[in-house]
């Protein structure tokens, strides 16, 4: 497997997530993986053990570039390769700060491409798939296809492209095609060019075998203008090689009942360590323990419009009037960083925002909030709203992409489902789900509770979406025969 992070090594959204788990899944159904990524400066070799055991040179243009290849010494777990080019690699930050991307991505992920692919090459190991993810591994497949992979490595494997976001793209000056090394032929409409320039997704979309996407209703809203991106009509060309498969979650990582950096442990059958991990998270953000009989929202997610950022802005002052508390965690766009943390003075005393990622706050936050609040403008799978109906924090999320797929929206008549779901992409809609799940909070914690147990008793472990893969790995190698 390709892609540019994992955990616990590095982290930036839910690809990291997916390759910290599908590896493993797939490794529990009898098959072999391998997962190459780029070594950055939080792939600290004391902490996690790396090992050198090699180094590789790849043609840049017209010169060569080497990178140190190590692994970390596993014990029964799917083998990581890191690439470790300090040039490229040895940052403070993944892709870029939050003034923008880093001018040399397309440097640096041509060479990640080249190197991976030649890492494993290395190794003597013929895969029977190369399965690249999002557009920092893109490229290889386009030299996979075009001959700039070692032939008898490669010769038979199939190449699997899952988009987990198809709005990152990766688009270049059209020079890449000279650095890669990348015959200009493939430079055209229906190749991988795109508006003028060289799209490293779209050379995913293209010379893939099979396209995955990360939820079924995503892989339907791609087809269209709407959420397409400029990406629709290539995507509806190869519809029938489209298919959307569901991110799953590692319930070893993310369960209430034996969490790790929970201060407590609690299940569907005895809730009462929710309270106190409520009480505990308050404590950890400085909020007042007077919030704990409060309904109190949460948030971990990229500062950005997609992610609904700027619903939120414009709602701020009436989503307080709610009478909520509120705690957020995540990084993004300046503009972003500057508003939130003036909200954090304005409502001090019951807003917490925390502009890093932390892992164990992560955990801390879905276990202590009582509502999560996701209002997308699109989202591919989305997997926090999943997290939540584990840790009986229920999602208010919008209709859209993995969102749609994995939430049952509450029925007032019944009092069933497992959150609270809206369909306009406008602050109005948000606020008027967000206050029915206030009021519903407040007035009937009976049905509350009912939900919260509905969501902590769904299954979306990884075993399901990894036989599904199984199952693409399959027709692409069918592909090759």
């Amino acid at each position: 497997m390709l892609a540019s992070e994992m955990i616990p090594y590095a982290k930036t959204g839910g690809l990291a997530d997916v390759m910290g788990a599908l590896p493993a899944a797939l490794r529990a159904l009898g098959h072999e993986v391998r997962s190459v990524m780029p070594r950055y400066r939080s792939v600290e070799p004391k902490r996690f053990g790396l090992r050198r055991i090699g180094e590789v040179s790849v043609p840049l243009g017209d010169r060569r570039v080497t990178a140190e290849v190590s692994q970390i010494p596993t014990k029964g777990e799917p083998e990581v390769l890191f690439l470790n080019q300090p040039r490229y690699f040895d940052r403070e930050n993944l892709y870029g700060t939050p003034r923008g991307d880093y001018p040399d991505n397309n440097e640096r992920f041509t060479f990640y491409a080249k190197a991976a692919l030649e890492a494993i090459a290395r190794l003597g190991w013929a895969p029977d798939v190369v399965h690249a993810h999002d557009w920092q591994s893109g490229l290889a497949l386009a030299v996979l296809a075009l001959g700039g992979a070692d032939a008898g490595t490669y010769a038979s494997s199939g190449r699997i492209f899952t988009i987990h976001n198809l709005a990152y793209q990766g688009n270049f000056e059209p020079d890449v095609l000279d650095l890669a090394g990348l015959p200009h032929s493939c430079f055209h409409p229906d190749g991988s060019e795109f508006y003028g320039k060289l799209s490293f997704l779209k050379a995913g979309i293209v010379y893939a075998d099979v396209i995955t996407t990360v939820s079924r209703k995503y892989a339907e809203e791609i087809q269209t203008p709407e959420y397409g991106c400029g990406m629709e009509g290539i995507l509806r060309v190869r519809k029938e090689d489209v298919t959307g498969i569901l991110n799953g979650v590692d319930y070893t990582q993310w369960d209430p009942r034996h969490d790790k950096y929970l201060p407590t442990s609690y299940s569907p059958e005895d809730l009462a360590g929710k309270r106190v991990c409520k009480r505990a998270l308050l404590d950890r953000m400085k909020l007042p323990a007077a919030l704990a009989d409060k309904p109190l929202v949460g948030m971990i997610t990229r500062l950005v419009d997609q992610k609904g950022m700027d619903l939120v802005a414009q709602s701020i002052d009436r989503i307080f009037a709610l009478d909520v508390g509120f705690v957020l965690l995540g990084t993004g766009e300046a503009h972003y960083h500057a508003l939130f943390e003036e909200i954090a003075k304005r409502y001090k005393g019951r807003a917490a925002i925390q502009l890093s990622f932390d892992e164990g706050l992560a955990h801390q936050i879905e276990a202590g909030v009582d509502m999560f609040l996701m209002p997308s403008r699109y989202e591919p799978c989305g997997l926090n709203q999943i997290y939540s109906l584990r840790y009986g924090t229920i999602p208010v999320v919008r209709a859209t992409g993995g969102l749609d797929d994995t939430i049952v929206p509450y029925d007032a008549r019944t009092g069933g489902g497992t959150g609270f779901k809206f369909h306009d992409y406008s602050a109005v809609a948000m606020l008027e789900t967000l206050s029915e799940a206030v009021n519903v909070w407040r007035k009937d914690r009976k049905r509350w509770e009912a939900l919260m147990r509905e969501g902590m008793g769904r299954d979306l472990s990884w075993s399901t979406s990894a036989r599904q893969y199984v199952e693409v790995y399959r027709r692409a190698m069918r592909r090759r025969c």
